[in-house]
């Protein structure tokens, strides 16, 4: 095959506009071939008639070394189709592949060549059913209003759910005159939000029945589970260290705070664990602890419902009773909810990440099984001790140094909290056998 010959061709075998016409589309080893709705890709489809496909849908490029094509999903709200297969990322296409942008859009059939790649295309590719610039073509209903042409694109890319709830938890705040309800949607609300963001960073779908069902468990079992096991933990590993000095202090938040409510949080993670490990076969793959990040997702879901519990039922009653009793009930509850709103969003930097730091290295336990009980030690013990430096730095540094150089430790404990946790989803994304279908990431 010459220089300036195409290695392949891609043929529109199914779509509005299909007509014995269509010309294939020539595949260029030098450039990538973006497909869309977009007048700026390579092959640029009708915007009024391919509502289905994304304005830069999927990517077919050459590999590095000239040998392979591959395609590429951008993201599209309706999904890349590979021989009736849903895309995850980036696949190799071979001969005959079939390419189908969103279910029964329409469909391209590869052909490629044997031989060497061109060094140079003669000329950009055409757009598609679309002989018009975009300035002179006639203003459409869709571009008049919007809303008809979006379809999936307003719940996948417009955040259509979290923006509906938003407004949903704002109508009810209006109207909610019981301060414990009020409390309880709010702190919800705001939970939901910390969650959401960790849930992003991660990057991995996961049940959404199943990370409510660990903030629910931890949330109704948290203080029986506490009860339960205090004496052993105050009393029993951490009743030695006694003083007011710091290094005694740290050590009984450490092992006894600390090592107790991380112990209640990833409870929810060793039971899904157990699950996945004897349960049915077909769950393992849908919601079982395979892998770091799911260690990650259940155990911030876990300690959402530990912050509920302990913020919505000690710590703000505790406040509201404090205060109305030297200054009214509405100073109470003011003080509640300035005690309400910092703690909830904290969490991030808070249990959030002292207990995805430890599912971190639950899932990781799952993937180096030879080394699980020395995986399991150095997480336990960092998650504790993190939680350990928070508690102390509040208690001690704020009383022995003074109030303000009790706020800076705390915030620098709580920056470096959420940097263990950071590192850590980083890691697991790098480590996730699903890299590749991680929305989070990026395979180049």
């Amino acid at each position: 095959m010459s220089g300036t010959e195409p290695q392949g061709f891609l043929k529109l075998i199914r779509g509005l506009g299909k007509t014995k016409s269509n010309p294939p589309y020539p595949l260029w080893g030098t450039e990538e071939i973006t497909i869309g709705r977009d007048p700026s890709c390579q092959i640029a489809l009708d915007a009024h008639q391919y509502t289905i496909v994304s304005r830069k849908h999927a990517v077919i490029r050459c590999s590095p070394t000239h040998r392979d094509w591959e395609i590429c999903d951008l993201g599209s709200a309706n999904g890349t189709y590979v021989n009736q297969t849903l895309l995850r990322g980036c696949q190799r296409l071979s001969h005959g592949d079939r390419i189908m942008l969103g279910l029964k859009g329409p469909e391209f059939e590869v052909e490629l060549h044997s031989g060497s790649v061109a060094s140079t295309p003669p000329t950009l590719i055409s757009t598609a059913h679309s002989s018009l610039p975009v300035a002179t073509q006639s203003v459409t209903l869709t571009q008049l209003f919007p809303i008809f042409s979006t379809g999936q694109e307003l719940t996948r890319k417009a955040y259509l759910i979290p923006a509906s709830l938003t407004a949903l938890v704002a109508v009810l705040l209006f109207f909610l005159r019981v301060p414990e309800l009020f409390n309880l949607v709010l702190g919800g609300y705001l939970a939901a939000i910390a969650y959401t963001y960790i849930y992003q960073l991660c990057g991995k779908h996961k049940p959404w029945w199943l990370l409510l069902g660990s903030a629910l468990w931890t949330l109704l079992l948290a203080i029986p589970l506490v009860k339960l096991l205090a004496p052993l933990f105050y009393q029993g590993l951490a009743g030695w260290a006694t003083g007011d000095q710091f290094v005694p202090t740290l050590a009984r938040h450490t092992l006894g705070t600390g090592l107790l409510e991380e112990l209640i949080k990833a409870l929810p993670i060793f039971l899904v664990l157990l699950w996945g490990k004897f349960g049915f076969v077909s769950s393992r793959q849908t919601w079982g602890v395979r892998e770091p990040l799911d260690g990650i997702l259940i155990g911030t879901a876990s300690a959402v419902g530990f912050t509920l519990i302990e913020t919505l039922g000690l710590y703000v009653p505790s406040q509201i009773q404090s205060i109305a009793a030297i200054s009214g009930g509405d100073m109470g509850q003011l003080a509640g909810l300035q005690l309400l709103i910092p703690r909830i969003l904290g969490s991030v930097s808070g249990h959030l990440a002292y207990s995805g730091y430890l599912g971190y290295f639950i899932g990781l336990s799952v993937l180096k099984q030879k080394q699980r009980w020395q995986i399991l030690a150095v997480g336990y013990s960092t998650a504790a001790l993190l939680h350990g430096l928070w508690n102390t730095t509040g208690t001690f540094v704020a009383s022995q140094v003074s109030l303000f150089a009790g706020l800076i430790s705390l915030a620098a404990i709580g920056i470096l909290s959420y940097a263990f946790l950071a590192a850590a989803i980083l890691k697991a994304r790098a480590l996730s056998p699903t890299r590749s279908q991680n929305f989070a990431t990026r395979i180049k």
